[in-house]
């Protein structure tokens, strides 16, 4: 089965191709969410440097969040018209599960944090493995909201892995919080991998859907819905 996997949820757009469940391209790009712009010549190469033709993709994969609205509607509204197009199966990522797959082996409680905007983080809590073990469902919280919860939830000597954006805005307040609890990803393991997406894709192959059904998963309204609810709220 050869396996197309797309994320666009974060700053970093990648793209990855699984041939029988063997990688056979990875590519990621730090490019400050122009996503709509490059994807798809990132797609074009993967294709190429694969020997592969759209033809040949068996199953589409998507992040479908958590992550910035935008980013994710780009990403899973390509795979859509891809799955379409070629008339095959899609289907969705969880984001947080994807980023937790980069710490495989972490001996500990894995905390994939992307940072949320609005002083709140997208998280959640895994145990290591592949895929992870949850431990926490995703949630989209105030910081030290999230970090009560994952405290609940682990034993009091387990060191507590984050990894993804919101390490970048929130690093010294989780410091705060958690002393010498908190260990963080080298820069190398901080992003999401499209070869993780691929991965489990490869693994969830049964739960595939076809186009149609693909959409986003969010955790909250959009800002500007969340603004014309508080205006609403303050003419009441």
């Amino acid at each position: 089965m050869n396996i197309l996997a797309m994320d666009t949820s974060g700053p970093v757009a990648g793209v990855a191709i699984l041939r029988d469940g063997k990688l056979a391209y990875e590519g990621a790009a730090v490019n400050k969410m122009t996503h709509s712009v490059s994807m798809m010549p990132m797609v074009e190469e993967a294709l190429t440097r694969s020997g592969l033709d759209i033809a040949d993709i068996d199953l589409f994969a998507a992040v479908t969040g958590p992550g910035s609205f935008t980013g994710v509607r780009i990403g899973v509204s390509a795979v859509k018209g891809m799955a379409h197009g070629a008339g095959k199966p899609c289907i969705g990522i969880d984001a947080l599960e994807a980023l937790a797959s980069g710490l495989f082996g972490a001996s500990g409680i894995i905390c994939p944090i992307q940072d949320a905007r609005a002083g709140q983080v997208y998280g959640a809590a895994f145990q290591s493995g592949m895929p992870p073990v949850r431990i926490l469902p995703d949630m989209a919280e105030k910081l030290s909201v999230y970090l009560n919860k994952v405290l609940e939830a682990a034993d009091s000597g387990d060191k507590l892995f984050f990894v993804g954006d919101g390490v970048t805005t929130y690093r010294q307040a989780i410091v705060d919080q958690l002393g010498e609890r908190a260990v963080f990803a080298p820069e190398h393991c901080s992003y999401l991998r499209p070869a993780a997406v691929a991965m489990l894709a490869h693994m969830r192959q049964q739960d595939a859907v076809d186009y149609l059904t693909l959409a986003p998963v969010y955790l909250r309204a959009p800002q500007a819905e969340r603004a014309r609810a508080a205006k609403e709220a303050a003419k009441q």
